[in-house]
């Protein structure tokens, strides 16, 4: 894949090197906060800045309730050095999200922009914390996509899917969950939770994966068009259904289980991730994802 040289996006925070901590204290409020709390709430101009506070902690992804009761998350950053080949993944990384951007621009009217979290280690998001084991993802509260880029060394090294066109698959791939996040398709998904059993709501979750894997085809099929200086080489194709395959639940339950569980399943099968992985390349519609017709499985 040719990539050098082209536009980065500045959607990128970067929290390599950076440490997240929790304090406990039993669900409890704050005692350094009891005070002022009270004197403030006792007055007419204190309940304002009480609101104002609240409100711009809510609408900026903060839960109110963790700083109330001392349970919000610290990250504590620390000057941080990547190495060349780290680096250079995250300038990788950079340039496949600038080249996402001026594909769905075209496609989306009114498209807004994700951003895209770099964490080592840890990383907490308005979804909750997370760990580089849980790999990347995606956050409709936030609207970011959160990679530790070590991960795409474990593709080559742990799932035999390498290329930096699988690594740009999977770039795609969460900008996908956006894409749900935008037209609302998420949020009808989430809303199930709990309303219907866990084996059903993995049949939703699996047509929610597989829609992402297809607008992810649906980029590769557009990201030369918007960028000539942006191209696909022989087998990059290929890299990307490899890494469709690898991913797929029956091949990661036998591989690390020896056993397959299809009630289980949450992303989808090999098969079906390649298959709508390469509808979307082949096509390039947005109209052909409906992944939510039970028959089109």
């Amino acid at each position: 894949m040719k990539w050098k040289g082209n536009r980065k996006s500045s959607n990128i925070e970067d929290r390599r090197g950076a440490s997240s901590s929790g304090s406990s204290s039993g669900g409890g409020l704050n005692p350094m906060l009891i005070g002022l709390l009270l004197k403030l709430v006792t007055s007419k101009k204190g309940l304002i800045i009480v609101g104002i506070v609240l409100a711009v902690m809510y609408f900026t992804g903060n839960n109110p309730l963790n700083f109330i009761t001392g349970n919000n998350q610290i990250q504590s950053t620390s000057t941080y050095k990547g190495t060349a080949s780290e680096n250079e993944l995250a300038d990788f990384s950079a340039t496949v999200l600038a080249n996402t951007e001026d594909v769905w621009k075209q496609i989306i009217p009114n498209y807004r922009e994700p951003t895209l979290v770099l964490f080592s280690g840890s990383v907490t998001s308005a979804c909750g914390g997370a760990t580089s084991a849980t790999g990347p993802f995606y956050c409709p509260g936030d609207e970011k996509l959160y990679i530790d880029l070590s991960f795409f060394e474990e593709m080559g090294r742990k799932l035999n899917a390498p290329g930096d066109f699988a690594q740009a698959y999977v770039i795609a791939h969460e900008v996908g969950h956006h894409i749900q996040t935008i037209t609302g398709i998420n949020k009808k998904v989430q809303s199930l939770r709990g309303q219907i059993s866990q084996t059903e709501y993995n049949k939703y979750s699996v047509m929610l994966e597989l829609q992402a894997d297809f607008y992810a085809g649906v980029w590769a099929h557009h990201f030369q068009k918007v960028n000539k200086s942006m191209q696909m080489e022989d087998g990059d194709l290929e890299e990307a259904l490899n890494a469709a395959h690898a991913t797929g639940d029956d091949l990661l339950q036998e591989k690390y289980s020896g056993r397959v569980v299809p009630d289980s399943f949450t992303h989808g099968t090999s098969a079906q991730r390649m298959r709508w992985f390469k509808k979307g390349f082949d096509t390039g519609d947005v109209n052909q994802g409906d992944t939510f017709n039970a028959s089109s499985l």
